[in-house]
């Protein structure tokens, strides 16, 4: 017998028995395997297996070798693995001969963290282009380190019956993989080759026009000609095109109805990335990361791809192929463009389409032609996006590649939903000691929106097994979701808890740092819309907040939204609001006084004067959109923040200039900043100049009045919050600021600063408010009252 076998056979009598069950994501990233191979090479019997909970062992063998298999289990697990406990519990010897792999045990009512989608690995991508290899060519490759796991799961434990692989039937060569423990696919779910797996084709106007890698290359050609085709992904549709081909881009956007909002780019590879964008080491990072997020990255100069991808930005949104379909499609040769349009196959705000009955209506009018695939897409995922900040990543948009995997919280609690905003929406649900930020929903303004936000939630507590016993919302009366909370809590006898939009926001930046609450933070909350408590507009925050509740302490000064919401659309309007609270007069040589019509203007003036259909705010969202428009740099916007992202795009970074400001009675007062730049506009300042200036003034404000309530109330940890966040000239700034006066500065580095992060903020407040631990002692009065 071989000194193998010798070393896995040991008597009775010296063995000592473990019970080991470990939690985290622990399935779908080849644990089990991993297990089996560390016990063979320890000389160690029993097995291992899946259930509804973790990974469950049990082994036998030498004290000293059972010590040596607690510790590898944590420092050398898997690359996709998150290991968050180990529990080791001595029991009697089991007798075992082998160490195996025994079959998975459903455990009613239990749950556990699920691996989000991985892009594809370098074994399988080496693997996709080799001529000797039987996968060569075949766009669902994929094995233990890689492929789909979110999208295609339908319940756990995780095992092919229980996904969207169900209906294949593993061939012999697959199978042989699957169960040959020395193979990289051993028990890999959704291992697939070209005789038994999912299939490619191209289609228009209800007639397939080719199949396979034919279909493959006949969208390569339609690409290179300048057609827009529809391409079913990992958790949804693209609409793609060619985006140096300024032509094909401007027809995108005309029948998506896109007039302005940046489209999505995939680059062939990180030296195409490179010739039209800058890049740093965290990028890079980023980019080549299992996640494959979107990147936002400044422009070069000299870049071909077409302005029109990102009007009026000097950065582009960039990611790599994350799918073996991906990598066909821009494979190099044949004159194919290197770099893609690679934008949501939607209409305007609608959900990403997902199945090909559902695209085959909705983009219809789209595409020119739709490359299908019969893998079934069980659950709806769009790209994240990510930006760089200090070396580190800073989230716009969780969704694939890192939703669902949870936020752990400070401590253990019951289960509670939280149904997040109205734009960016996510949902929330905690259990134990985990948060499951959902995949981003989209902006609930529509039934379509609605209908998928209540089938993910659905999903999601299929999937965690988790019964929310509060459900906590927004306090905005008109959102789709405060609406959905409301009726569903009262429908099934639920408290439901309403969470004041900022607080929600600073507790989402505290919560996904772990911070226990114990003591308030200074809480700056800036950003476009958020409801208050005296039924004004907020979104200029400064606040004393814990998870309990919140003061307010200082907050911007209340102008006129003249128009309600038209004055979002139309900058123009906010300008004029704001200069007539600094006293400056209407002139015609000011831009947005030239935007409003003669007629309107005059509406306007009654409509200020006796308070019609003006609702106050106190938005720092709404002051960068006066001051574009005051600039002359946007008064029309198509998507939300665009005059902000505009005038942050014309930002010297080498102004150092600061404008005047008013801080009175807690009202910070921007009128001397408005008189300021309407004096530097009519002395033809440059506006890269104004922009620099206003930005920098901003870091001042938020320095200034961080330095006041340090000195009244003793505290120093300060938590940014509010999509005005995503603005990095103002973010650098202010950190910096506040970094230089020993402030200890905490922004968001796992949900995003925007409403995308708002549900997870909402969940520990309504936690916290029912009684819940997460929070000791509370110096603040609460959010708002149950009901």
């Amino acid at each position: 017998m071989g000194e193998a076998f010798r070393r896995s056979v040991v008597k009775t009598t010296e063995l000592r028995g473990a019970r080991i069950h470990i939690t985290g994501v622990v399935q779908g990233v080849g644990f089990r395997p991993f297990v089996v191979g560390l016990a063979n090479r320890l000389g160690l019997v029993g097995w291992v297996r899946n259930t509804s909970s973790g990974v469950d062992i049990e082994v036998d063998g030498d004290p000293e070798i059972l010590e040596s298999l607690r510790r590898a289990l944590r420092e050398e697990a898997p690359p996709l693995a998150r290991i968050d406990q180990v529990q080791f519990e001595d029991a009697r010897p089991g007798g075992f001969t082998r160490f195996e792999i025994v079959a998975s045990q459903p455990i009613p009512g239990a749950f556990q963290p699920i691996s989000p989608d991985v892009s594809i690995c370098p074994d399988c991508l080496r693997e996709l282009f080799d001529p000797d290899d039987r996968r060569f060519r075949y766009p669902f490759v994929n094995c233990t380190h890689c492929g789909p796991r979110f999208t295609i799961i339908r319940d756990i434990p995780y095992d092919r019956p229980n996904t969207t692989m169900a209906p294949y039937e593993m061939c012999s060569a697959c199978s042989a993989e699957y169960h040959d423990l020395t193979d990289r696919r051993y028990h890999a779910q959704p291992v697939a080759c070209p005789e038994c797996g999912p299939q490619i084709w191209l289609e228009a106007g209800g007639s397939v026009l080719a199949e396979r890698d034919e279909a493959l290359q006949a969208v390569r050609r339609m690409l290179r000609d300048g057609k827009i085709v529809a391409i079913k992904g990992l958790g949804g549709f693209h609409l793609a095109c060619d985006a140096s081909n300024a032509g094909a881009v401007a027809e995108l956007r005309r029948r998506k109805l896109r007039v302005d909002k940046p489209f999505a780019l995939m680059a062939a590879d990180m030296a195409t990335v490179e010739r039209h964008c800058l890049i740093d080491e965290t990028a890079r990072a980023l980019l080549e990361s299992r996640e494959r997020p979107i990147v936002i990255l400044p422009r070069r100069g000299d870049s071909t791809i077409a302005t029109d991808t990102a009007p009026g930005q000097n950065t582009l949104g960039v990611m790599l192929p994350y799918t073996p379909l991906h990598a066909l499609l821009l494979e190099s040769g044949d004159s194919m463009p290197q770099v893609l349009v690679m934008t949501s196959g939607n209409l305007c705000e609608e959900p990403i389409a997902t199945q090909n009955d559902e695209a085959r209506r909705s983009l219809a009018g789209l595409a020119d032609a739709f490359l299908m695939h019969d893998r079934e897409i069980r659950t709806r995922c769009d790209d994240s996006v990510i930006r760089t900040f200090n070396g580190e990543s800073y989230p716009l948009r969780r969704s694939r590649g890192y939703a669902p995997f949870p936020i752990k919280l400070p401590c253990e609690t019951f289960p509670v939903l939280a149904v997040g905003g109205e734009l960016k929406n996510t949902f929330c649900f905690t259990r134990g000691e985990y948060a499951f930020v959902s995949q981003h929903i989209g902006d609930m303004e529509n039934f379509e929106t609605l209908r998928s936000f209540e089938e993910a939630t659905a999903h999601f507590e299929a999937l965690f097994r988790v019964q929310p016993q509060a459900i906590a919302y927004d306090l905005h009366p008109d959102y789709m979701a405060t609406r959905y909370a409301l009726e569903r809590a009262q429908a099934q006898g639920l408290p439901a808890v309403g969470v004041q939009h900022h607080h929600g926001h600073i507790a989402a930046c505290m919560a996904e740092h772990r911070l226990s609450g114990e003591r308030p933070v200074i809480g700056v909350a800036l950003d476009g819309t958020g409801y208050g408590e005296d039924g004004a507009i907020w979104g200029g925050e400064f606040m004393l907040a814990d998870y309990q509740g919140y003061r307010r302490l200082y907050h911007l000064a209340y102008v006129p939204m003249v128009g309600g919401e038209a004055a979002v659309r139309q900058p123009w309007r906010l300008a004029l609001a704001w200069l007539k609270h600094a006293d400056q007069p209407w002139d015609d040589d000011l831009p947005p006084v030239r935007a409003a019509p003669a007629e309107t203007r005059e509406i306007l003036r009654r409509q200020l004067e006796f308070g019609l259909n003006s609702p106050l705010t106190s938005s720092m969202g709404r002051l960068f959109d006066a001051v574009s428009s005051l600039v002359g740099v946007r008064q029309v916007v198509n998507y939300e923040a665009q005059a902000a992202i505009e005038l942050e795009a014309h930002l010297d970074p080498g102004e150092r200039g600061v404008y005047p400001f008013a801080i009175d009675d807690q009202v910070i007062d921007p009128g001397p900043l408005i008189r300021a730049i309407v004096a530097d506009v009519r002395g033809g300042a440059r506006t890269e100049s104004i922009s620099a200036r206003f930005h920098n003034t901003l870091a001042e404000i938020v320095l200034d009045v961080c330095l006041r309530i340090r000195q009244e109330h003793h505290l120093s940890d300060v938590a940014l919050s509010g999509g005005v966040w995503q603005n990095m000239a103002l973010l650098e700034r202010a950190v910096r600021l506040l970094d230089r006066s020993g402030f200890m500065v905490y922004i968001h580095r796992g949900v995003p600063a925007n409403d995308g992060g708002l549900s997870l903020g909402q969940a520990v407040v309504g936690i916290c408010n029912l009684g819940g631990r997460l929070s000791s002692s509370v110096a603040s009065r609460p959010t708002s009252v149950p009901h």
